[in-house]
């Protein structure tokens, strides 16, 4: 958002909603990642502890940096402020998704596409970010370059790192991070 070069396509909807409720991006955030939740029942999507934290960690931490984070304004700065939210964001998807607490709600649109489809997490999650930026736009929010290649770059971006974090499955049948973890885990560390 402080590079200037355009929003990623779920700020770009945070933001249309935003400027025509008058609630800050932080509190659309939140109330968006619950809406979304519902797209899941079709998929059968099941969310989990990370599911429902991110719902409101996403939108308050949002809140939190825009009052800390000043704009950039030099050309020099922004650029690799942009590139650098991009590749972070395809990290960080990879690393949360990868622990099995639940995907977002944003992110369950694609693994639960995914899984229905039979088609890539690169291809789902493009497709998403399409349909999110054109929704966005038509509300009024602001789509630039940075827009254009975060929807482009973040599913493959997605993908290859849920494939380097991905966790190999347990051969005892016991789900991995699927919550406060075991006794034994802990000894083991």
């Amino acid at each position: 958002m402080r590079s200037g070069l355009g929003l990623e396509p779920w700020n770009v909807l945070h933001q249309g909603i935003a400027e025509r409720t008058g609630m800050s991006i932080g509190v659309v955030t939140i109330f968006v990642g619950a809406a979304v939740l519902l797209l899941w029942i079709p998929l059968r999507q099941r969310p989990g502890l990370g599911t429902v934290s991110n719902v409101f960690v996403v939108g308050l931490a949002m809140d939190g940096t825009l009052a800390l984070v000043p704009d950039a304004h030099a050309l020099g700065i922004r650029v690799p402020l942009l590139v650098a939210g991009i590749a972070l964001n395809g990290v960080a998807t990879g690393l949360y998704i990868a622990a099995r607490f639940g995907p977002g709600p944003r992110d369950g649109l694609m693994t639960g596409l995914n899984e229905r489809t039979g088609r890539s997490i690169r291809q789902m999650r493009t497709l998403v970010e399409v349909a999110v930026v054109v929704t966005g736009f038509v509300l009024g929010g602001t789509v630039g370059v940075g827009t254009v290649l975060y929807a482009l770059c973040i599913g493959p971006l997605a993908q290859f790192f849920l494939r380097l974090f991905a966790v190999p499955a347990s051969t005892t049948g016991r789900v991995v991070a699927s919550g406060e973890p075991s006794e034994q885990a802990i000894l083991q560390r």
